[in-house]
Protein backbone atom coordinates (compact mmCIF):
# COMPACT_ATOMS: atom_id res chain seq x y z
CA UNK A 1 0.00 0.00 0.00
CA UNK A 2 1.62 3.43 -0.92
CA UNK A 3 0.64 6.36 0.58
CA UNK A 4 0.87 8.60 -2.77
CA UNK A 5 -2.03 6.24 -3.65
CA UNK A 6 -3.93 8.33 -0.76
CA UNK A 7 -3.33 11.20 -2.62
CA UNK A 8 -6.23 11.06 -4.71
CA UNK A 9 -7.87 14.92 -4.97
CA UNK A 10 -11.08 13.76 -3.47
CA UNK A 11 -9.59 12.47 -0.44
CA UNK A 12 -7.40 15.65 -0.14
CA UNK A 13 -10.41 17.32 -0.04
CA UNK A 14 -11.85 15.59 3.01
CA UNK A 15 -8.71 16.22 4.47
CA UNK A 16 -9.24 20.31 3.46
CA UNK A 17 -12.54 20.17 4.78
CA UNK A 18 -11.55 18.43 8.16
CA UNK A 19 -8.67 20.81 8.34
CA UNK A 20 -10.97 24.25 7.84
CA UNK A 21 -13.29 22.87 10.64
CA UNK A 22 -10.49 22.22 12.69
CA UNK A 23 -8.82 25.54 12.48
CA UNK A 24 -12.60 27.21 12.97
CA UNK A 25 -12.79 28.77 9.39
CA UNK A 26 -16.31 30.45 8.54
CA UNK A 27 -16.18 28.35 5.33
CA UNK A 28 -19.73 26.72 5.29
CA UNK A 29 -21.90 24.78 2.28
CA UNK A 30 -25.59 25.42 1.70
CA UNK A 31 -27.73 22.66 3.09
CA UNK A 32 -29.43 22.65 -0.02
CA UNK A 33 -26.11 22.77 -2.02
CA UNK A 34 -24.85 19.56 0.04
CA UNK A 35 -28.22 17.82 -0.83
CA UNK A 36 -28.13 18.28 -4.22
CA UNK A 37 -24.31 17.15 -4.73
CA UNK A 38 -25.59 13.50 -3.11
CA UNK A 39 -28.67 13.58 -5.23
CA UNK A 40 -26.40 14.36 -8.35
CA UNK A 41 -23.95 11.39 -7.16
CA UNK A 42 -25.91 8.96 -6.81
CA UNK A 43 -28.03 9.64 -9.87
CA UNK A 44 -24.76 9.33 -11.72
CA UNK A 45 -23.71 5.98 -10.65
CA UNK A 46 -27.05 4.78 -10.59
CA UNK A 47 -27.25 5.41 -14.66
CA UNK A 48 -23.36 4.25 -15.32
CA UNK A 49 -24.47 0.93 -13.32
CA UNK A 50 -27.64 0.40 -15.36
CA UNK A 51 -26.45 1.09 -18.87
CA UNK A 52 -23.59 -1.57 -17.69
CA UNK A 53 -25.94 -4.00 -15.78
CA UNK A 54 -27.99 -4.17 -19.18
CA UNK A 55 -24.91 -5.81 -20.85
CA UNK A 56 -24.46 -7.75 -17.41
CA UNK A 57 -25.09 -11.81 -16.66
CA UNK A 58 -28.43 -11.37 -15.04
CA UNK A 59 -27.51 -15.25 -12.97
CA UNK A 60 -24.36 -13.07 -11.96
CA UNK A 61 -26.43 -9.70 -11.06
CA UNK A 62 -29.44 -12.26 -9.39
CA UNK A 63 -26.53 -14.12 -7.36
CA UNK A 64 -24.91 -10.43 -6.19
CA UNK A 65 -28.17 -9.35 -5.23
CA UNK A 66 -29.09 -12.13 -3.06
CA UNK A 67 -25.25 -11.52 -0.53
CA UNK A 68 -26.10 -7.80 -0.67
CA UNK A 69 -29.34 -9.26 1.76
CA UNK A 70 -27.48 -11.93 3.12
CA UNK A 71 -24.80 -9.24 4.42
CA UNK A 72 -27.68 -6.25 4.86
CA UNK A 73 -29.32 -8.78 7.34
CA UNK A 74 -26.27 -10.14 9.09
CA UNK A 75 -23.81 -7.71 9.92
CA UNK A 76 -26.10 -5.35 12.19
CA UNK A 77 -26.35 -8.90 14.08
CA UNK A 78 -22.59 -9.22 14.55
CA UNK A 79 -22.56 -5.34 15.54
CA UNK A 80 -25.16 -5.87 17.79
CA UNK A 81 -23.65 -9.04 19.39
CA UNK A 82 -19.98 -7.44 19.63
CA UNK A 83 -21.63 -3.88 21.55
CA UNK A 84 -23.44 -6.55 24.07
CA UNK A 85 -20.26 -7.91 24.86
CA UNK A 86 -18.69 -4.58 25.89
CA UNK A 87 -21.92 -4.07 28.11
CA UNK A 88 -20.85 -0.31 27.59
CA UNK A 89 -24.07 0.46 26.21
CA UNK A 90 -27.73 -0.40 26.79
CA UNK A 91 -29.75 -2.36 24.43
CA UNK A 92 -31.47 0.15 22.35
CA UNK A 93 -28.51 2.16 22.12
CA UNK A 94 -26.81 -1.54 20.42
CA UNK A 95 -30.07 -1.68 18.41
CA UNK A 96 -29.89 2.37 17.00
CA UNK A 97 -25.42 1.39 16.19
CA UNK A 98 -25.40 -1.69 14.76
CA UNK A 99 -28.50 -0.65 12.13
CA UNK A 100 -25.77 1.75 10.77
CA UNK A 101 -22.94 -0.42 10.32
CA UNK A 102 -25.30 -2.79 8.20
CA UNK A 103 -26.67 -0.15 5.95
CA UNK A 104 -24.06 1.52 3.66
CA UNK A 105 -22.13 4.71 2.93
CA UNK A 106 -22.52 6.16 -0.51
CA UNK A 107 -19.72 8.45 -0.29
CA UNK A 108 -17.31 6.23 0.95
CA UNK A 109 -18.27 3.77 -2.13
CA UNK A 110 -17.57 6.74 -4.38
CA UNK A 111 -14.58 7.54 -2.75
CA UNK A 112 -13.19 3.93 -3.06
CA UNK A 113 -14.35 4.28 -7.08
CA UNK A 114 -12.28 7.42 -7.07
CA UNK A 115 -9.05 5.27 -5.47
CA UNK A 116 -9.40 2.51 -8.20
CA UNK A 117 -10.27 4.44 -10.87
CA UNK A 118 -6.62 6.62 -9.65
CA UNK A 119 -4.54 3.51 -9.55
CA UNK A 120 -5.90 2.23 -12.66
CA UNK A 121 -8.01 -1.20 -11.42
CA UNK A 122 -10.67 -2.30 -12.84
CA UNK A 123 -14.06 -3.58 -11.50
CA UNK A 124 -17.54 -4.86 -12.28
CA UNK A 125 -20.62 -3.23 -12.03
CA UNK A 126 -22.26 -5.62 -9.75
CA UNK A 127 -21.62 -3.82 -6.62
CA UNK A 128 -23.52 -0.94 -7.74
CA UNK A 129 -26.66 -2.80 -7.48
CA UNK A 130 -25.56 -3.73 -4.32
CA UNK A 131 -25.09 -0.41 -3.06
CA UNK A 132 -28.72 0.02 -3.74
CA UNK A 133 -30.30 -3.04 -2.08
CA UNK A 134 -28.30 -3.15 1.01
CA UNK A 135 -29.62 0.52 2.15
CA UNK A 136 -32.70 -0.30 4.07
CA UNK A 137 -32.07 -4.29 5.56
CA UNK A 138 -29.75 -2.71 8.18
CA UNK A 139 -32.41 -1.01 8.90
CA UNK A 140 -35.01 -3.19 9.25
CA UNK A 141 -32.88 -5.39 11.30
CA UNK A 142 -32.44 -2.38 13.93
CA UNK A 143 -36.08 -2.20 14.41
CA UNK A 144 -36.71 -5.57 15.23
CA UNK A 145 -33.87 -5.24 17.51
CA UNK A 146 -35.09 -2.70 19.14
CA UNK A 147 -38.66 -4.41 19.35
CA UNK A 148 -37.19 -6.98 21.34
CA UNK A 149 -35.04 -5.08 23.84
CA UNK A 150 -37.79 -2.90 24.72
CA UNK A 151 -39.52 -6.07 25.11
CA UNK A 152 -36.70 -7.67 27.27
CA UNK A 153 -36.20 -3.75 29.39
CA UNK A 154 -39.99 -4.40 30.00
CA UNK A 155 -39.88 -7.47 31.45
CA UNK A 156 -37.14 -6.51 34.09
CA UNK A 157 -38.77 -3.71 34.89
CA UNK A 158 -41.63 -5.99 35.60
CA UNK A 159 -40.24 -8.36 37.32
CA UNK A 160 -38.10 -5.83 39.65
CA UNK A 161 -41.35 -3.59 40.28
CA UNK A 162 -43.96 -6.50 40.69
CA UNK A 163 -46.10 -5.81 37.50
CA UNK A 164 -45.85 -1.36 38.25
CA UNK A 165 -44.07 -0.88 34.93
CA UNK A 166 -47.19 -0.43 32.45
CA UNK A 167 -45.37 2.60 30.44
CA UNK A 168 -43.16 0.42 28.93
CA UNK A 169 -45.07 -2.33 26.86
CA UNK A 170 -47.30 0.30 25.75
CA UNK A 171 -44.48 2.38 24.28
CA UNK A 172 -43.91 -0.89 22.26
CA UNK A 173 -46.91 -1.80 21.73
CA UNK A 174 -47.00 1.90 19.86
CA UNK A 175 -43.44 1.15 18.43
CA UNK A 176 -45.13 -1.91 16.88
CA UNK A 177 -48.17 0.01 15.35
CA UNK A 178 -45.47 2.33 13.72
CA UNK A 179 -43.28 -0.39 12.27
CA UNK A 180 -45.43 -1.31 8.78
CA UNK A 181 -44.77 2.94 8.26
CA UNK A 182 -40.87 2.22 8.80
CA UNK A 183 -40.40 -0.23 6.92
CA UNK A 184 -42.38 1.49 4.01
CA UNK A 185 -39.92 4.57 5.20
CA UNK A 186 -36.87 2.06 4.85
CA UNK A 187 -37.80 1.27 1.28
CA UNK A 188 -38.48 4.57 -0.11
CA UNK A 189 -35.81 6.30 1.46
CA UNK A 190 -34.88 9.24 -0.98
CA UNK A 191 -31.49 7.81 -1.52
CA UNK A 192 -32.66 4.43 -2.35
CA UNK A 193 -34.96 6.29 -5.01
CA UNK A 194 -32.52 7.67 -6.85
CA UNK A 195 -30.54 5.23 -6.94
CA UNK A 196 -32.56 2.58 -7.99
CA UNK A 197 -34.73 4.73 -10.46
CA UNK A 198 -31.74 5.81 -12.23
CA UNK A 199 -30.24 2.11 -12.58
CA UNK A 200 -33.71 0.82 -14.29
CA UNK A 201 -33.28 4.43 -16.47
CA UNK A 202 -29.92 3.52 -17.09
CA UNK A 203 -30.78 0.24 -18.08
CA UNK A 204 -33.81 0.44 -20.47
CA UNK A 205 -32.42 3.83 -22.59
CA UNK A 206 -31.26 3.67 -25.61
CA UNK A 207 -27.40 3.76 -26.29
CA UNK A 208 -27.79 7.12 -28.09
CA UNK A 209 -29.30 8.76 -25.13
CA UNK A 210 -27.08 7.76 -22.78
CA UNK A 211 -24.05 8.67 -25.06
CA UNK A 212 -25.81 11.94 -24.78
CA UNK A 213 -25.73 11.95 -21.34
CA UNK A 214 -21.62 10.69 -20.94
CA UNK A 215 -20.49 14.30 -20.10
CA UNK A 216 -22.92 14.88 -17.30
CA UNK A 217 -22.30 11.07 -15.79
CA UNK A 218 -18.52 11.22 -16.49
CA UNK A 219 -16.43 14.14 -16.95
CA UNK A 220 -17.99 16.13 -14.12
CA UNK A 221 -18.49 13.54 -11.85
CA UNK A 222 -14.57 13.44 -9.84
CA UNK A 223 -15.19 17.36 -9.53
CA UNK A 224 -18.59 16.92 -7.95
CA UNK A 225 -17.65 14.39 -5.87
CA UNK A 226 -14.55 16.25 -4.71
CA UNK A 227 -17.22 19.09 -3.27
CA UNK A 228 -19.34 16.69 -1.73
CA UNK A 229 -16.36 15.13 0.18
CA UNK A 230 -15.11 18.64 1.24
CA UNK A 231 -18.26 19.31 2.74
CA UNK A 232 -18.36 16.15 4.42
CA UNK A 233 -14.91 16.67 5.97
CA UNK A 234 -16.38 19.62 7.62
CA UNK A 235 -19.32 17.53 9.26
CA UNK A 236 -16.68 15.00 9.96
CA UNK A 237 -14.41 17.24 12.00
CA UNK A 238 -17.86 18.99 13.77
CA UNK A 239 -18.47 15.26 15.02
CA UNK A 240 -15.35 14.39 16.47
CA UNK A 241 -15.48 16.81 19.18
CA UNK A 242 -18.29 14.14 20.45
CA UNK A 243 -14.98 11.54 20.91
CA UNK A 244 -15.07 11.79 24.46
CA UNK A 245 -18.90 11.15 25.14
CA UNK A 246 -18.85 7.89 24.00
CA UNK A 247 -15.40 6.33 25.40
CA UNK A 248 -12.69 4.60 24.17
CA UNK A 249 -14.31 1.14 23.84
CA UNK A 250 -17.24 2.55 21.69
CA UNK A 251 -14.35 4.56 19.37
CA UNK A 252 -12.43 1.08 18.74
CA UNK A 253 -15.63 -0.35 17.93
CA UNK A 254 -16.05 2.25 15.20
CA UNK A 255 -12.70 0.88 13.55
CA UNK A 256 -12.76 -3.04 14.79
CA UNK A 257 -16.41 -3.51 13.11
CA UNK A 258 -15.54 -1.85 9.57
CA UNK A 259 -12.50 -4.26 9.60
CA UNK A 260 -14.36 -7.23 10.26
CA UNK A 261 -17.44 -6.03 7.79
CA UNK A 262 -14.67 -5.45 5.03
CA UNK A 263 -12.99 -8.45 5.53
CA UNK A 264 -16.13 -10.82 5.25
CA UNK A 265 -16.77 -8.78 2.51
CA UNK A 266 -13.69 -9.22 0.16
CA UNK A 267 -14.35 -12.90 1.04
CA UNK A 268 -17.72 -12.90 -0.61
CA UNK A 269 -16.71 -10.55 -3.51
CA UNK A 270 -14.08 -13.12 -4.60
CA UNK A 271 -14.23 -16.40 -3.15
CA UNK A 272 -18.56 -16.39 -3.49
CA UNK A 273 -19.14 -13.97 -6.26
CA UNK A 274 -15.63 -14.63 -7.96
CA UNK A 275 -15.23 -11.00 -8.83
CA UNK A 276 -11.86 -9.21 -9.35
CA UNK A 277 -9.48 -7.69 -7.24
CA UNK A 278 -11.62 -4.39 -7.98
CA UNK A 279 -14.68 -6.10 -7.57
CA UNK A 280 -14.09 -7.85 -4.43
CA UNK A 281 -12.70 -4.42 -3.05
CA UNK A 282 -16.18 -2.58 -3.44
CA UNK A 283 -17.62 -5.56 -1.56
CA UNK A 284 -15.47 -4.96 1.23
CA UNK A 285 -16.35 -1.33 0.99
CA UNK A 286 -20.42 -2.06 1.50
CA UNK A 287 -19.44 -4.34 4.20
CA UNK A 288 -17.05 -2.19 6.10
CA UNK A 289 -18.87 1.29 5.68
CA UNK A 290 -21.49 2.78 7.84
CA UNK A 291 -24.41 4.87 6.74
CA UNK A 292 -24.93 8.45 7.71
CA UNK A 293 -27.56 9.69 5.70
CA UNK A 294 -30.75 6.89 5.61
CA UNK A 295 -30.05 5.30 8.79
CA UNK A 296 -29.97 8.33 11.21
CA UNK A 297 -33.27 9.63 10.33
CA UNK A 298 -34.84 6.55 10.63
CA UNK A 299 -33.24 5.10 14.03
CA UNK A 300 -34.02 8.84 15.42
CA UNK A 301 -37.69 8.45 14.51
CA UNK A 302 -37.95 4.54 15.87
CA UNK A 303 -35.73 4.63 18.48
CA UNK A 304 -36.04 8.06 19.97
CA UNK A 305 -34.50 6.22 23.34
CA UNK A 306 -31.14 5.86 21.50
CA UNK A 307 -28.43 8.39 22.26
CA UNK A 308 -28.07 9.95 19.02
CA UNK A 309 -24.12 11.05 19.65
CA UNK A 310 -23.36 7.62 20.10
CA UNK A 311 -24.36 6.27 16.31
CA UNK A 312 -23.71 9.54 14.83
CA UNK A 313 -20.09 10.22 15.88
CA UNK A 314 -19.49 6.41 15.26
CA UNK A 315 -20.65 6.51 12.23
CA UNK A 316 -19.65 9.75 10.66
CA UNK A 317 -16.69 11.16 13.31
CA UNK A 318 -15.05 7.59 13.18
CA UNK A 319 -15.86 4.98 10.81
CA UNK A 320 -16.04 7.07 7.79
CA UNK A 321 -12.75 9.24 8.32
CA UNK A 322 -11.02 6.01 9.23
CA UNK A 323 -12.20 3.96 6.11
CA UNK A 324 -11.53 7.30 4.06
CA UNK A 325 -8.05 7.37 4.93
CA UNK A 326 -6.82 3.86 6.29
CA UNK A 327 -9.76 1.28 5.25
CA UNK A 328 -9.74 2.05 1.23
CA UNK A 329 -6.37 0.71 0.39
CA UNK A 330 -6.95 -1.68 3.60
CA UNK A 331 -8.88 -3.79 1.95
CA UNK A 332 -7.80 -3.55 -1.45
CA UNK A 333 -4.64 -4.88 -0.01
CA UNK A 334 -7.19 -7.79 1.28
CA UNK A 335 -8.46 -8.46 -2.04
CA UNK A 336 -5.52 -8.15 -3.56
CA UNK A 337 -4.13 -10.84 -1.12
CA UNK A 338 -6.93 -13.12 -1.72
CA UNK A 339 -6.45 -13.37 -5.63
CA UNK A 340 -3.31 -14.56 -4.76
Amino acid sequence: MSISNLLVPAVLFFALGFLARVIKSDLRFPPDLAKALSIYLLMAIGLHGGYELAKADMVTALNSIMWALILGFTLPILGYLILAVTRKVNPLDAAAISAHYGSVSAGTFLTAIAYLDNIGVQYETYPLIMLAVMESPAIIVGLLLAAKARQTLAAQEAASSQGGAVSSPDEGGDSGNNFGELLRDAFTNGSVVVLIGSMIIGAISAPSGMEKLYPFVNDIFMGILCLFLFDMGMVAAKRIGDFRKIGIVLALFGVVMPVLGGLIGAYVGHSILGFSVGGATLVAILGASASYIAVPPAMRLAVPEANPSFYLTLSLGITFPFNVIVGIPLYHSVAQALAG
